[in-house]
């Protein structure tokens, strides 16, 4: 006995392993999460292009989705990937910013004073 789970769960539970593949980059050193820099932090074009190849392998488990829940893959022009490009940006917005606005506020400890 097989049980189906509802489209509506692995569209949601897509879209949390999107977003959270979309802060990776920004949330750790390590590249690729398992090598360590040998200076000892990554560059921020080291995190673009780990961002970069993590939007190609979201897209990848999105078309193994599509195939799995349809049976087929539909053809998508180039305005499906800028939007869904723009969409992963935004989904990145919470790591960039705590990377390089929140974290090193909080690391010197200072506090804005009016």
């Amino acid at each position: 006995m097989t049980q189906w789970i509802p489209f509506e769960v692995l569209v949601w539970g897509f879209v949390v392993v999107a977003f959270i593949s979309a802060n990776l980059p920004w949330l750790t050193d390590r590249i690729g999460l398992v090598v360590q820099p040998a200076s000892g932090e990554k560059g921020p074009w080291t995190r673009i292009f780990e961002w970069f190849g993590l939007y190609i392998l979201a897209g990848l488990i999105g078309k193994g989705l599509e195939f799995q829940a349809t049976g087929g893959i539909h053809s998508q022009g180039w305005e499906f990937y800028v939007i869904t490009l723009s969409l992963f940006a935004m989904f990145a917005l919470p790591g960039y910013i705590w990377r390089y606005d929140l974290r090193p506020h909080l690391r010197s400890g200072a506090r804005r004073t009016r």
